[in-house]
């Protein structure tokens, strides 16, 4: 698939940037009012298009209920919905791709890779696959890591975040996206 680049990147830098004014003005931002008061933006990994991938799901057959444990020691249940496989610096990784319930058209891509707890958020980030912003005319998905992000428990207790299963722990590093919430 072609792309302009510039056109692409300044998508991305949009998002972020009405992701930081919500942060910052919002009433209902993630951030507690005392962090709020004090926010000049999130950190991220500078966008990069080796990071942007676009792969035919492997849509399991029958698609199997799993129990993912959350950040405050709760359970959700989720749809295992099927997997990517593609290659990151010439290592083979494969990421599995849930969903809430059957019929939603949504990819939610949890995952945990060699930045987390250094770089990156220790619990993992995720990645939400839109059909409508997410899938090409030719059914496959835009699996892109510079869209990856926090979830809300990174920037408060108050808040119960599902965590990656271990199948989505990832021997590599995801160098995309945003990195860990420092204040």
């Amino acid at each position: 698939m072609s792309y302009d680049t510039h056109d692409w990147t300044a998508v991305i830098e949009a998002q972020r940037e009405r992701k930081d004014e919500y942060f910052g003005e919002d009433r209902r931002s993630p951030l507690p009012p005392a962090v709020q008061a004090e926010f000049d933006g999130l950190d991220y990994y500078e966008v990069d298009p080796d990071y942007r991938f676009v792969l035919r799901l492997d849509e399991y057959e029958d698609p199997e209920p799993v129990v993912v444990g959350t950040s405050a020691d709760g359970e959700q249940e989720y749809l295992a919905w099927g997997e990517f496989a593609f290659e990151v610096d010439g290592e083979p990784v494969t990421l599995t791709a849930y969903k809430s319930e059957r019929d939603e058209g949504r990819l939610w891509v949890p995952f945990r890779d060699a930045t987390s707890g250094e770089a990156t958020y220790g619990a993992g980030r995720y990645l939400d696959l839109e059909p409508d912003d997410h899938r090409t005319d030719d059914g496959r998905w835009i699996l892109d890591f510079n869209e990856a992000y926090n979830p809300t428990c990174a920037y408060s207790d108050r808040y119960e975040c599902p965590l990656p299963p271990m199948e989505n722990w990832l021997d590599v590093r995801i160098e995309a996206g945003e990195r860990a919430f420092e204040h």
